[in-house]
């Protein structure tokens, strides 16, 4: 059987490779999308909080419950690339490993790929790629630095934020602008001190923030994940958004938006490369001989990148 063929059999194998050809921009692998863009359609939630929040932690209870309903998971973790190297951490995500023989569950890592700190056009690719193998709920865990936190509202159709009882956490959150990107707030190592305190500041700003799409207004909810504390609350706190994106007709107004950041991630990434091979027009830029829109005119062939 050839890939395509394997990856409608259920082959895991098929699936992981399909994922590597599709992050790595094959023309196999953009070829083998086309075929399976569209099939299934999973419940994506992307999780996002600053490093140390206890998100991988929260999201190996949250597979736990997810398994207990019968749902098969995935859980895409992206890592932020180095901008100066191009590499990134990459790590085994030890602490959802326990899943690792349950075949209901496949978990992966990815780069952003110097997707100016956020998530790269690849991590949509992958999600379609899920999607299309059957799963039945999908995570996207990120490290909540740069655009990342603004991104996976983009993607996901339920965006979790992550906060701790930590000093700045909820300042740094405010500051981003992530307050009006959550729909679910979880204050996990509740059990620290200061935890009500943050609670409180989150329910305060809320009640100053824009409504939400038809009415939905944020729970903040708190957890303490080593102890599986407050995760049944969480649970069904995504199922209770999901619902009302269904009831609402707002499903398709997610996917409308996530189709245009895999766009527009393509176009970022293709201004990346021609700037690299336009080395003399960045120089002229540099000496003043150019201003950046005509060296940019001239790297994507004329107005608007259209060959003239």
């Amino acid at each position: 059987m050839n890939l395509y063929e394997r990856f409608l059999a259920q082959d895991m194998r098929a699936l992981a490779r399909a994922i590597t050809l599709v992050e790595s921009g094959y023309p196999e692998g953009q070829a083998l999308l086309r075929q399976l863009r569209g099939r299934g359609q999973a419940k994506v939630v992307g999780l996002t909080g600053s490093p140390g929040a206890g998100k991988s932690t929260l999201t190996d209870r949250l597979i736990e419950e997810a398994r207990k309903r019968g749902e098969t998971v995935a859980v895409l973790a992206v890592d932020p690339s180095s901008p100066f190297t191009g590499g990134a951490i990459l790590g085994d995500r030890i602490r959802m490993m326990r899943h690792h023989q349950d075949k209901g569950v496949y978990i992966r890592s990815l780069a952003s790929r110097g997707a100016l700190g956020g998530l790269a056009g690849a991590t949509v690719a992958t999600l379609a790629l899920l999607e299309a193998f059957g799963f039945d709920r999908i995570f996207v865990e990120t490290v909540g630095v740069g655009q990342s936190e603004v991104d996976i509202a983009r993607v996901a159709d339920t965006t979790v934020l992550v906060l701790t009882p930590a000093a700045g956490d909820a300042v740094q959150a405010f500051k981003a602008g992530v307050m009006e990107i959550a729909d679910v707030f979880v204050v996990n190592k509740f059990d620290l001190p200061g935890g009500e305190r943050i609670v409180q500041e989150i329910k305060t700003t809320l009640e100053l923030a824009a409504p939400r799409p038809a009415g939905w207004k944020p729970p903040v909810l708190t957890a303490v994940a080593p102890k599986a504390e407050g995760i049944l609350e969480l649970f069904e706190a995504l199922e209770a958004h999901y619902q009302h994106l269904q009831q609402h007709g707002l499903l398709e107004a997610d996917r409308l938006e996530r189709a245009r950041f895999e766009v527009e991630s393509v176009i970022q990434e293709w201004g990346r490369r021609k700037t690299r091979e336009g080395q003399a027009l960045i120089a002229q830029v540099a000496q003043g001989e150019l201003t950046p829109e005509e060296a940019a005119m001239q790297l994507l062939g004329g107005p608007l990148g259209v060959r003239t």
